[in-house]
């Protein structure tokens, strides 16, 4: 998956950040800082940056301009923001910027944003694409992607290979929200709609995994009371 940079002064948006995208499977830095965001970049570059406008001492705006003017900007960033006004985000977008993210930030909101700057990032790579990286031609033309496929070796395997085949026609993000719902379903059913039973077995802790069911689109209510 990618590793993520998610820079804010409040301790709270930056936890709820990291639970959520490590949840999808992401790696997540954390900055309370400009100056901690700098040492990061310095380090490394990540796929994706989530940066806050409003922070002391150094703004997101200003870090923008600074990656920008020294040329590290060349990761997408998504500003976030609870008070930024339409100009605001309008010279963030042309800084650089490739999109902004106004808090609360709803989950679907934010997994949305963040696979769109995903498919922008010219580092970024996902392995459950089952493609390797495009090589380049002589002509310097990109040939096009291998994609293996194992032949299943029970009748499970070749439900669940079939099933997978119905999905490699849609975007990743939309093939494997399709799964996870199926998968969760499926749980549900044989576990009797049991949370604590369903969280055990996936490894989810309860929170995590009422989120992820609700941002499916899978309806919880009638366990409402399971303690």
């Amino acid at each position: 998956m990618a590793s993520i940079l998610v820079v804010d002064d409040e301790m709270g948006i930056r936890e709820l950040l990291h639970e959520i995208l490590t949840d999808e499977g992401h790696t997540v830095y954390a900055a309370e800082s400009a100056a901690q965001a700098r040492t990061i970049r310095e380090q490394m570059r990540p796929d994706l940056v989530l940066l806050d406008i409003w922070m002391p001492e150094t703004d997101g705006i200003t870090l923008l301009k600074e990656w920008s003017k020294t040329g590290q900007l060349t990761m997408p960033v998504v500003m976030m923001s609870g008070h930024a006004t339409i100009d605001t985000a309008v010279e963030a977008t042309r800084i650089g910027a490739l999109n902004f993210l106004e808090k609360p930030i709803a989950l679907q909101k934010l997994l949305k944003t963040v696979g769109k700057a995903l498919e922008s990032s010219p580092k970024y790579f996902d392995p459950e694409e089952g493609a390797v990286p495009q090589a380049t031609a002589a002509n310097g033309a990109a040939s096009k992607p291998v994609v293996t496929e194992q032949a299943p070796a029970t009748q499970e395997g070749e439900y669940i290979s079939g099933i997978a085949k119905t999905y490699y026609d849609l975007p990743l993000r939309e093939a494997r929200d399709l799964f996870e719902k199926a998968y969760f379903e499926h749980q549900m059913q044989i576990m009797g709609g049991s949370m604590t039973k369903i969280s055990e077995y996936t490894g989810l802790e309860r929170t995590h995994l009422y989120r992820k069911l609700k941002a499916l689109g899978i309806d919880t209510s009638r366990n409402k009371g399971e303690s």
